[in-house]
């Protein structure tokens, strides 16, 4: 899919933090640590499994910004890769104290409107966010959460996963593989066994191809292979998030990193929405940081200057 390209909002501080392609912001590139170029595209040296990848070629906006607008606004963010570093399994993730205190800053002065977009289950994010429990997407788009005060939403058409497919894929399960079962999908996790990588994509494949309705996909990620339903994703779940207060009205700014995080890529301009991927260019996005530590250390300072607006 081509995505149509967006601008920077007004506002936004393109700082040291990004990668911007020459193509976006002719005369004005910055470089990052971890990232090298070839062309106007930035690859990073991690794993990427995206092919066509391009810069997006709006109109360039200046790089001088002070801050973003809070007023209309809303901050989107990914977890995995994106805001927390990659850990060896899903529960080794480690959220710094900063962290909590860079998103509780922001949430507030946005209104409330700040949101993390993630593959985990809802309980799961509150879990590791804790005492935090922000707005949020969950199972890829199976579950938003609009506010603090409201109860989170199952989407009408999510469904359990069949157990025809359930549990051959709780069976791949061996030494260095996890297979984690978040209900609405399943991820099957080998960074502790990454030479069993090819095997596993194809198995995983053959599992889901067993439907010949295409209910299922298969979502390849870092070390990691989701399954899930192709009734919903993350791009489905963030337009009807923007439908609800207090994001309604508002332009969003969503950080990713991966494979399904492409589908809020996608659906951006349809929202007056800025995207930002992180580790490697994805199509749709305006800039790219080299890793989550950049995208924290950008958030902890437009935290910080929030109290100068």
């Amino acid at each position: 899919m081509r995505c149509l390209p967006v601008p920077a909002p007004p506002g936004l501080n393109l700082s040291k933090e990004l990668f911007v392609p020459p193509a976006v912001y002719p005369g004005e590139r910055q470089s990052i640590l971890g990232i090298k170029t070839v062309g106007s595209i930035s690859i990073s040296k991690s794993e990427s499994h995206s092919q066509g990848i391009e810069p997006n070629r709006n109109n360039p906006r200046p790089l001088d910004r002070d801050a973003l607008d809070f007023g209309s606004t809303a901050i989107l963010l990914d977890i995995d890769g994106t805001l927390l570093d990659l850990a060896a399994t899903p529960a080794g993730v480690l959220v710094p104290s900063s962290l909590q205190a860079t998103l509780t800053t922001l949430w507030k002065w946005t209104g409330g409107a700040l949101a993390l977009i993630s593959g985990r289950p809802l309980k799961d994010i509150d879990r590791i966010f804790a005492p935090l429990e922000l707005p949020a997407v969950g199972g890829h788009g199976a579950e938003i959460r609009a506010s603090m005060k409201t109860s989170p939403k199952k989407r009408a058409q999510v469904l359990l996963l069949d157990e025809r497919v359930r549990r051959p894929l709780l069976g791949l399960s061996r030494k260095g593989v996890l297979i984690e079962d978040k209900g609405y999908s399943m991820a099957v996790h080998y960074r502790l066994a990454p030479e069993l990588g090819p095997e596993l994509r194809r198995q995983v494949a053959l599992i889901a191809s067993s439907f010949s309705d295409a209910r299922y996909e298969v979502l390849p990620g870092k070390f990691v292979i989701e399954v899930k339903p192709t009734a919903f994703n993350k791009g489905t779940a963030v337009l009807q998030l923007m439908e609800l207060p207090p994001f309604a009205g508002r332009r969003p700014l969503f950080i990713g990193d991966d494979v399904t995080d492409e589908a809020v890529f996608a659906i951006l301009p349809d929202v007056r929405g800025t995207g930002f991927s992180v580790g490697r260019m994805i199509a749709g996005a305006t800039g790219v940081f080299a890793t989550p530590a950049d995208v924290r250390a950008w958030l902890a300072r437009m935290a910080a200057k929030s109290g100068e607006q």
